[in-house]
């Protein structure tokens, strides 16, 4: 069963941005125009939104792909019980 969706973290400035929207809108809440963009997301070529969001990296340091750890992991000694 999939998870259902209740909250998402947004960035600061993501949160000012949609606000202001909301503030000049008169029929828009916080909650119409996160579904609005989640639906215009769905319905776009998502590779050239990642491809985006990808290009902005420096930007938006969130969005980053994580780096792999160089090297190996230190193992734990083994418990003798």
């Amino acid at each position: 069963m999939a998870k259902k969706i209740v909250n998402i973290r947004l960035r600061p400035d993501q949160e000012a941005r949609i606000n202001a929207i909301v503030e000049r809108s008169a029929i828009l809440d916080t909650s119409k125009f996160v579904r609005i963009a989640v639906d215009w997301l769905l319905r776009s070529d998502i590779g050239e939104v990642i491809k985006t969001i990808v290009h902005e990296q420096e930007q938006f340091p969130d969005y980053q792909i994580p780096k792999k750890a160089a090297g190996r992991k230190e193992r734990r000694p083994k418990k003798h019980g």
